[in-house]
């Protein structure tokens, strides 16, 4: 199974990548997702943002805790986990842990993160629901999905779309390639050896002590999961790549 798999080298020759941003609905989900490929590419000096749409309030084992403590807890967790896979950035937006929706509001938001940092490539979540494994297409992460892939195309590259962000020197632009984490198997057609980087991924996913009753069986089972896309010995993530815009690509077709 090993053929078909990207170095993170070949990966940025591949797509030209300098800046990526990511887009996730909760604390954890791009640990769990991409920090693997995350941190080989920073290693490479690919500067890497993450865009958080909740803080994951509503997330956690410790009813004693309130809201606002979980808050404040997840969102140190995640820049801690952040910090050690070389992600330049974190930021949240003010989604209801969810309950996120595609809403016009949080696809102009989202819009407003791409044309801020300009990425060569956008990470998020499939639209699509995985029924081979439900607890990966929960329901915050299809939505955030979904608002990304609007976001994408057309809304960034439309200048009548949003015009307050063009009066805010916001200007449209075009997204070149969209990586998409939790895939149905079917549309996966892009695997990124980690190897050599898997424990930094594991470590960022320690990092969200809250979140783990078992950390250890966690683990296993992240460990197992990158073994198994890898399928020869080494480690590896998986993703659905779309081209939004190549060369020869015509806008409407």
């Amino acid at each position: 199974m090993s053929e078909g798999l990207k170095t993170p080298e070949q990966l940025l020759g591949d797509l030209g990548l300098n800046r990526v941003l990511a887009f996730a609905a909760h604390p954890d989900d791009i640990d769990f997702g991409a920090s693997g490929t995350i941190a080989a590419i920073t290693a490479l000096g690919v500067e890497v943002h993450l865009c958080l749409l909740t803080v994951g309030d509503a997330g956690g084992f410790d009813l004693s805790r309130s809201p606002e403590e979980t808050a404040r807890l997840r969102r140190q967790e995640q820049e801690e986990a952040a910090a050690v896979v070389g992600i330049s950035s974190v930021e949240v937006l003010d989604e209801r842990d969810g309950f996120v929706e595609p809403s016009y509001e949080l696809v102009g938001k989202i819009v407003r993160q791409m044309r801020s940092h300009r990425p060569d490539a956008v990470l998020s979540f499939h639209p699509e629901r995985a029924w081979d494994r439900l607890q990966k297409s929960h329901p915050d992460h299809l939505a955030c999905g979904e608002a990304v892939v609007r976001a994408c195309y057309p809304a960034v590259e439309n200048p009548f779309a949003y015009p307050e962000l063009e009066e805010a020197g916001l200007s449209a632009f075009k997204v070149k390639h969209l990586l998409l984490m939790g895939s149905p198997a079917q549309h996966v057609n892009l695997r990124v050896d980690i190897t050599g980087h898997q424990d930094k991924k594991l470590a960022a996913l320690g990092r969200h002590f809250s979140q783990h009753r078992d950390a250890e069986r966690m683990r296993e089972f992240v460990t197992e999961q990158m073994q198994r896309i890898h399928g020869a010995g080494g480690y590896a993530e998986d993703f659905h790549h779309v081209v939004v815009n190549a060369p020869e690509t015509i806008s409407g077709f």
